[in-house]
This record gives structure tokens, C-alpha cells and sequence, in this order.
């Protein structure tokens, strides 16, 4: 079956998640967050049904599917209003790494909760100087006898404060050529000399941001995550699916933001005929729909790469998809608010919040300016500037 036409499973996942999706809306996620909680129930029903593990191995409790099917899930909670973010932290990159790398003792310990979402992990790797370069991560991990040292810095961590633990990129020095190089490391939320601070942003979500510290957190040995040496083929394994999944929450918004502008324009009525008639109205909304769907045809592209176990062509198609969801999703939401003139700015409509959240999916987990030197280097073979 070719991954560019959706399978009758697909559609039927695409179906049930939507119907759950409803259930709840933006005005249980938008509340939530102004109430300071975190979206508990809905987390709770999406596990229930099985959706949050999806991507992880049946023997473990998963669905034993892909990260296709994980990104379905996100995509239709966002258009329905209420997309989960930890989704794309949790089951994606923390599963899919411990999935592929972990050792059979961490496999056995957190996937079943991964799974059934009675645990959640967030990820760590953004430092304050280092932003997209991940060779300049400074948070560094020593030997110690049996344990690991770990010291340094992190900023923009998404729900440390609900996170059982957070897989935290650290680097360790290469014995024979002195280099340091990427290794990740299971950090237990309350382990000693692991701090965290909440960064006080204008975007308004359930899930916090953090700036963390690790200040000589000692860790046992059995906190590494897969063989030391291939810690970079471990990260890009976790990096791939975190694009993946921001594309499909990016399609997602762009798709709930659109929804609503076309049933605004549809009876809104200023002159004779509904605005939705003119075509000053109408061809903008046409061209973020044909937008929105391109984005996502490549981001079933990129999850099918992925699945079926190509990193490489997954990994420049997975850079296409963000890049493509996260431009369609802003020019989506700006056209919908534009859409509703005034009222796309009040709190009952609630299409003007998104115009900041939008913004996330242009500048993480990568900005677009760092996806287009990756193409112009990997894809085009041009020189780097840098």
C-alpha cells in the first residue's frame, strides 16, 4: 500500500481519535491551562483507548504500530482543539529511543508506562548556548567508579514538573580521540542535584517549560541508555520522530484554526451574500487547505521512512515535513484570524492564542532556517557557511 494513500486502518484511527477529540475540545485544553492544571482526564482516556502507546511494542503493553500511527493520533486531538504536547516528547522520542536502545531491564521498567501513559518522560537536550548546535551541548558526563557524574545546564524542557524522568543528552569524552560525544542518561525527576525552574512564557499551554540544572547528579550505571558509542545514531533516532510528531501537531492546529474560519465564513453576513462568497475570502482559505495537506502528505512520507527503518531518508523528510507543517500551520491560523476580523481576537472564538502557539512549530525542536541548511548541505550538496 503506498503511504501516500491511507489505509482503511488509518481512516478508522483517524475516526475513533477525532470522535475522543470532541469529547473534550479547546475549551477543556484552554481552561486547563488558565487554571494552571494539566489536561489529566483527556491523557487519561487516550490511554485508555490505547492511543499514547500506539508506536510501542506489544510486548510491552503497546499497540505495536509505528510512528504512522502515533502522529495520526496528535494530528486529529489537534484539529478537534486539544492536542497533547507531551505526546511528542513521551511515547515518540523517550519511547522509540528505549524502544530501539534501551537495555532489556529499561525496556521492562518504562515502556508498559509509557505506554498506558501511567508514566511520562520529557527529553532534554536544548542548552542556553548552544541552541540548534548540537555539538556545543556543554552537559557533560564523567565516570565514576560504577556511576556517571552528570553537570550542566537546560533550557525550553517541556513538563519536567509531571515527568517521571527526563532523558537528558549529555556528552562523554571519547577515550581514544579525546572528543566529546552524545550519550543520553534516564534522570529520575527527584534525583539529588537535578533542579528545575519554571521559564515564564506569553505562550499559554498546560505543559510548563523549564530551565534545568544538573549539579553533579550522580547516576548509576544502568541510567545510560544503549551502548556509549552509538549515542548519535540513539539521539537522530529520537530527533526523527520529534519532527515528525511537531509536524502532525503543526497540520493539526492549522486544520482546527481553518475549521473555524470556514464555518465563520460561511454564515457570516455583512452585505447580501455570506463573506465565505468572495473570493478575497474564500482563495486564502483554499490555499492554507492545499497547504495543510501537503504538509501532511510529506509527513506521511517521513513516518513511513521511518517505519520502515530508513533514519537517513527519514531523517531529510522528516526536516521537509516540519519545515512544510510548521510554515502551513501559521500562514493557516493568520488567514482564519484574519477571517473573523475582530472576533478573531476574542476570547469566545478562541483563535487568537494560536497566533503566538503557531509560532512554535517555525523555531522548535529546530528553526526552519536550520532544516533549510540541512537540505541546501545533505539534499543540494551545497557548501556550509558555518
Amino acid at each position: 500500500m503506498s503511504s501516500t494513500i491511507e489505509s482503511a486502518e488509518h481512516k478508522a484511527l483517524r475516526t475513533a481519535v477525532t470522535g475522543l477529540g470532541q469529547r473534550y475540545g479547546r475549551e477543556y485544553l484552554t481552561r486547563v491551562a488558565r487554571e494552571g492544571g494539566h489536561p489529566d482526564e483527556l491523557w487519561a482516556d487516550a490511554a485508555k483507548l490505547g492511543y499514547l502507546g500506539v508506536n510501542l511494542p506489544e510486548e510491552y503493553g503497546g499497540g505495536g504500530g509505528g510512528i504512522a500511527e502515533l502522529a495520526i493520533v496528535l494530528e486529529e486531538l489537534g484539529a478537534a482543539g486539544c492536542p497533547l504536547l507531551m505526546m511528542v516528547v513521551s511515547p515518540a522520542i523517550c519511547g522509540t529511543v528505549i524502544a530501539r536502545f534501551g537495555t532489556d531491564d529499561q525496556k521492562r521498567t518504562w515502556l508498559p508506562g509509557l505506554a498506558d501513559g501511567s508514566r511520562t518522560m520529557a527529553f532534554g537536550i536544548t542548552e542556553p548556548d548552544a541552541g540548534s548546535n548540537s555539538h556545543r551541548i556543554t552537559t557533560t558526563a564523567r565516570r565514576d567508579g560504577d556511576d556517571w557524574i552528570l553537570t550542566g545546564r537546560k533550557v525550553f524542557i517541556s513538563g519536567v514538573d509531571i515527568a517521571d524522568a527526563t532523558l537528558i543528552v549529555g556528552r562523554t569524552e571519547d577515550a581514544r580521540s579525546g572528543r566529546l560525544k552524545p550519550c543520553l542518561f534516564i534522570v529520575p525527576r527527584d534525583t539529588p542535584g537535578f533542579g528545575r525552574s519554571v521559564i515564564d512564557m506569553e505562550l499559554q499551554a498546560a505543559e510548563k517549560q523549564f530551565e534545568l540544572t544538573l549539579d553533579e547528579v550522580r547516576l548509576p550505571s544502568s541510567a545510560l541508555v544503549g551502548d556509549e558509542d552509538a549515542g548519535l545514531l540513539q539521539l537522530f533516532a529520537g530527533l526523527n520522530p520529534e519532527r515528525i510528531m511537531t509536524a502532525a501537531f503543526a497540520i493539526g492546529m492549522g486544520r482546527y484554526a481553518l475549521a473555524r474560519a470556514i464555518g465563520y465564513a460561511k454564515t457570516r453576513q455583512v452585505w447580501k451574500e455570506p463573506i465565505g462568497a468572495h473570493q478575497a475570502v474564500a482563495h486564502p482559505l483554499a490555499q492554507a487547505h492545499i497547504e495543510l495537506e501537503l504538509a501532511r502528505l510529506m509527513t506521511q512520507k517521513a513516518a513511513a521512512l521511518y517505519d520502515a527503518g530508513d533514519d537517513m531518508g527519514a531523517g531529510e523528510a522528516a526536516n521537509m515535513a516540519k519545515y512544510a507543517a510548521g510554515e502551513a500551520c501559521v500562514r493557516a491560523v493568520d488567514q482564519s484570524v484574519h477571517t473573523l476580523g475582530g472576533n478573531g481576537l476574542t476570547r469566545e472564538y478562541g483563535l487568537g492564542s494560536l497566533i503566538t502557539a503557531s509560532r512554535v512549530a517555525r523555531i522548535a525542536p529546530v528553526s526552519r532556517e536550520m532544516i533549510l541548511n540541512f537540505i541546501s548541505h545533505q539534499t543540494l550538496g551545497l557548501p556550509k557557511s558555518y
